[in-house]
């Protein structure tokens, strides 16, 4: 499709941030690092990257292949040309993503070649044995939502060419960590975990729980023995990481997510970092920073329990027997409060057998065999990597939420990413009317953050590929859709956390929280992650809000009032710790007042001609549950509409996109011309009919016909997950909000104007637009 698209010649420009950077799950770092200065950074979503200068810039590499989540790195210690790549990143989070199986690159990553494992979805870990590189051990996770039979621990024999499956539990159980002995390659450890979630839980062990355990194999993988003696029972053993030492024959740490509950009025001494949350490198309170000792998580929700969590154990008998190493304390118990699946990872000192490393919220150090531990400081928090170098354990180099940090001074001192890897993960975008014109959008794990059009604050980004800016701190979370009041750009809109909206003035910077409440004796809200609001066509006065009712306020947001019951399936038994069964878009017909399309995260759509007045579903026809990404009511068409349906929360990829002529009524389905899925968002060009964009997990596509036939859109955008979709009305400019490579834009005048070519560009004081494309 890129070979023959007719678009080709247009260019995508990076238009930043440039001061943001994104999650690090791995490194691989050749050695010795003298005769090296070159690091592997594995990214959640933005893809892998290399440097040759330590850092000091990055280039982006893969950027073809068929997805931009990387699970794993390893670097054959015979051959630092030679790098194994592992994609779909291990960690649960509610934007992971899933991979594509295993691959290998002989020269450096320049170029890979796939080796297999497709439906393992997401790998953990990868180790080249030490001696024989045609040896290799993969950690597969599995699946995400679903159970698949395609995980456990795989080993190849003949360089990738064939695998075979040598540790499997169940087909709900994958391998999430894998060490092999520093003395003898053929002791392998193993750490395996029931990686699964439900659309409306956080992963957890259950009473049935059994498949959460380390095991050992003394022959290479050919057998395994369970090695469970002395760790928590099985229904309480979540996530497990695994750390091995040179230094120290026999020596090995487990981290245990522990489930064993711990009584709510224990008031312990945390140490002196207590209450404190982790700072990133801008001295900004983390996002998801330490939970309220008063009884809410990190989001505002009240806490169902109060579990042990973070847990060390250490043996010394090669796994035999364990013992409980680190103390139980609030300390240890905020460390990865109660999510400690979306970490997992521990480090053993190469030299120093006592001393070793935690992450989680913070990077924790441990010199007394971990006893106690004290935070390190001075990047960003939510920790993932760690790489220690043998030959100077001063050396530490760090993945995190905010990119990549390394130390000299073993961990006193950091220097960031933050400027050069702009692996940056969108999940909206919205633009004002100004001129130049801004662009709000939110971040994941970096709050809310807007940008200008203007090419006055352009500045180069030092790794190629284009230009962009620096964008500065918004109203709104980390997960927020924003709007900005077309008639005044001083009123933004933005959200925090499942619903929380607010209003903010930007001339004064007053904040006016708006978020709908529940009527005396009726069921608690439920809004999304992403709960989605809108200033009406008609009057942007008038604001209406998703959560699992659909409300309006006449009045800027102020007085809220139901207009819909609850739009969803509301089946109790999908009802859990995370906010499901919820309005996910919303979207009012420019030609009536008061028709309204809501989709829900369960598949449902339902229309109203009457301001709320009376409700038709309009479901039939579509993807049965499938979570619903965009309805649009066309601008151009009377009674058109259109419809984006993600099948990822069910492991599904196939490409929901749908047209209804009739108000939804019936519902042909116009994504046939678009090679995959999931879609997540469709965007109706605002000034041609019949123009409509689409972005996938894989790029954004355009249509000239109304969704008859499709073409890939310009050239220049890497493979990467494109999660927004915005045409200014005004500059002719489409801008791409990716989660995981940033915001980039395309000039789509051309596109608006087929027949006679746009007589002048932009002014480059006037729109994002303004380099020629």
């Amino acid at each position: 499709m890129r070979a023959d698209t007719p678009h080709a010649e247009r260019t995508w420009r990076f238009i930043g941030p440039t001061n943001v950077s994104g999650r690090v799950v791995d490194m691989a770092i050749p050695t010795p690092r003298g005769e090296h200065y070159t690091l592997y950074v594995a990214t959640a979503t933005g893809g892998l990257w290399r440097s040759r200068n330590e850092g000091t810039t990055f280039e982006p590499l893969f950027e073809d292949g068929p997805t931009g989540s990387i699970g794993a790195l390893a670097v054959d210690p015979a051959d630092s040309e030679r790098l194994w790549m592992g994609t779909g990143e291990a960690n649960i989070f509610r934007s992971s993503m899933a991979g594509t199986g295993v691959y290998l690159s002989e020269d450096g990553g320049t170029t890979f070649t796939h080796m297999g494992l497709e439906d393992t979805h997401t790998i953990a870990r990868v180790c080249v044995h030490p001696t024989d590189p045609n040896t290799v051990y993969v950690a597969a996770s599995g699946h995400e939502w679903t159970d698949n039979p395609e995980r456990g621990v795989y080993r190849t024999r003949d360089g990738g060419q064939t695998w075979k499956l040598v540790l499997f539990v169940d087909a709900g159980t994958g391998a999430i960590d894998l060490a092999l002995d520093p003395q003898d390659p053929n002791r392998i450890y193993a750490a395996t975990w029931e990686r699964r979630r439900d659309r409306w839980n956080d992963p957890r062990t259950y009473p049935t729980t059994r498949g959460n355990g380390i095991w050992r194999s003394e022959d290479g993988g050919d057998s395994w023995d369970p090695i469970n003696e002395g760790l928590p029972l099985p229904e309480h053993r979540g996530r497990i990481g695994l750390a091995t030492t040179p230094s120290l024959a026999g020596s090995l740490y487990a981290f245990v997510d522990n489930y064993e509950l711990v009584e709510l009025e224990e008031d312990e001494e945390r140490g002196e970092e207590d209450e404190e949350g982790e700072e990133d490198e801008e001295g900004e309170e983390d996002e998801e920073g330490e939970e309220d000792a008063g009884g809410t998580d990190s989001y505002g929700r009240e806490k169902q329990r109060e579990i042990k969590g973070a847990t060390l154990y250490r043996s010394l008998d090669h796994g035999n027997t364990w013992q409980q190493a680190s103390e139980e304390n609030r300390y240890m118990r905020g460390l990865s409060a109660t999510y400690g699946w979306v970490f997992g990872q521990v480090r053993a000192d190469p030299v120093d057998a006592d001393k070793v490393f935690l992450m989680g919220l913070g990077l924790n150090v441990s010199e007394d065999g971990g006893k106690t531990f004290r935070s390190l400081r001075g990047m960003h928090g939510d920790h993932h990597a760690l790489w220690i170098d043998p030959a100077n354990t001063d050396y530490l180099v760090n993945g995190n939420d905010g990119g990549l940090a390394i130390s000299y001074d073993g961990g006193e001192n950091w220097r960031t990413s933050t400027n050069n890897l702009p692996a940056v993960q969108f999940y909206n975008l919205a633009v004002d009317m100004d001129e130049p014109f801004h662009m709000y959008g939110s971040i994941q794990d970096h709050g809310s953050r807007v940008g200008t059009a203007s090419s006055g604050q352009r500045r180069r980004w030092r790794g190629g590929g284009g230009s962009g800016t620096e964008w500065g701190a918004a109203s709104g979370g980390e997960a927020s859709f924003h709007a900005v009041d077309p008639t005044d750009a001083s009123v933004l809109y933005s959200e925090g956390f499942y619903g929380s909206i607010q209003r903010t003035n930007l001339a004064s910077g007053e904040r006016t929280g708006l978020q709908p409440k529940a009527g005396d004796g009726e069921p608690e809200l439920r809004g999304q992650w992403l709960a989605p609001f809108l200033l009406s066509p008609h009057n942007s006065r008038v604001v209406y809000h998703g959560m699992n009712r659909l409300y309006r306020s006449m009045h800027m947001g102020e007085g809220f009032e139901p207009i819909s019951p609850d739009l969803t399936g509301n089946d109790p038994d999908q009802l859990g710790d995370i906010q499901y069964q919820t309005i996910t878009a919303i979207s009012e017909s420019p030609f009536t007042f008061g028709e309204i399309y809501v989709g829900t995260d369960d598949g449902h759509l339902h229309v109203t001609h009457d301001s709320g007045a009376h409700w038709e579903e309009r479901t039939a026809g579509l993807a049965q549950e499938r979570w619903i990404s965009r309805v649009v009511a066309s601008v151009h068409q009377e009674g058109v509409v259109y419809a984006a349906q993600n099948g990822k929360r069910w492991d599904d990829f196939a490409t929901y996109l749908w047209r209804s002529p009739d108000q939804g009524r019936t519902w042909e389905s116009i994504g046939a011309g678009i090679p995959c899925g999931p879609v997540n968002v469709v965007h109706e060009d605002p000034k041609v009919s019949g123009l409509l964009y689409a972005g996938t997990d894989l790029g954004v596509y355009v249509s000239m016909d109304d969704g008859d036939t499709w073409d890939v859109l310009g050239g220049g955008l890497p493979n990467t997950f494109v999660h927004d979709l915005v045409v200014h009305p005004r500059d002719g400019v489409l801008l791409a909000a990716t989660h995981g490579r940033g915001v980039w834009q395309l000039n789509v005048r051309t596109l608006q104007e087929p027949v006679e070519e746009t007589a002048e560009e932009p002014d480059t004081e006037q729109g994002a637009g303004a380099e020629e494309n």
